[in-house]
């Protein structure tokens, strides 16, 4: 018996959610979903196919992205979290939708419309150290943009992560193209 070939491929996962988005339902239990919807429509979703991302996953207020290119998922990432400072004014600060981003460039396992594997992992445990309106990101991912974007990269340092066996070094983007992504200072457990 020949054993089933199983389709793997390179690709760069963006994950992200919404920081704190129990306590906003809780606060605003009709108006959070219907606002987090339309940032969703009118601006999140578009975006991601304006740099070619497509997503594969949605898990209430967390999504999980797929693109060809690790600069276009940082590129992605960036104008995101730019446009969600410029969407929040206006509106009172405990109301704030705001998301937190890793990325990964990793290899994934291909089942049918969806993906799994430790680059899909990997790239949710990013997500998890990732501040508001920050972008937390692999040592692959900084060394392939390099100096292409205008961003700054601040070492995090090694990071053991939920689930996984070795510590991953991480990256936090800074500077003037992102939404001031605060430094991922969580607790590498989540």
């Amino acid at each position: 018996m020949g054993q089933e070939q199983v389709e793997r491929r390179l690709a760069a996962i963006l994950a992200g959610d919404v920081v704190g988005y129990s306590r906003l339902v809780e606060a605003n239990e009709e108006s959070t979903p219907v606002a987090f919807r339309q940032h969703r429509h009118e601006f999140f979703d578009p975006t991601v196919v304006k740099h070619g991302g497509r997503i594969f996953k949605v898990m209430g207020d967390g999504f999980l992205v797929e693109f060809g290119s690790v600069i276009k998922a940082a590129r992605c990432a960036v104008e995101i979290q730019r446009g969600m400072v410029e969407r929040n004014t206006g509106v009172p600060e405990d109301r704030h939708i705001k998301f937190r981003i890793g990325i990964n460039l990793g290899d994934i396992i291909v089942d049918g419309d969806d993906f799994y594997g430790d680059g899909v992992n990997m790239a949710a445990r990013l997500e998890g150290l990732a501040g508001p309106g920050g972008i937390a990101c692999s040592a692959v991912v900084r060394d392939q943009v390099g100096n292409k974007l205008e961003l700054e990269f601040l070492d995090q340092g090694e990071k053991t992560v939920k689930n996984i066996a070795q510590p991953v070094h991480v990256y936090s983007a800074q500077g003037e193209a992102t939404a001031g992504g605060e430094e991922c200072d969580r607790a590498s457990a989540n």
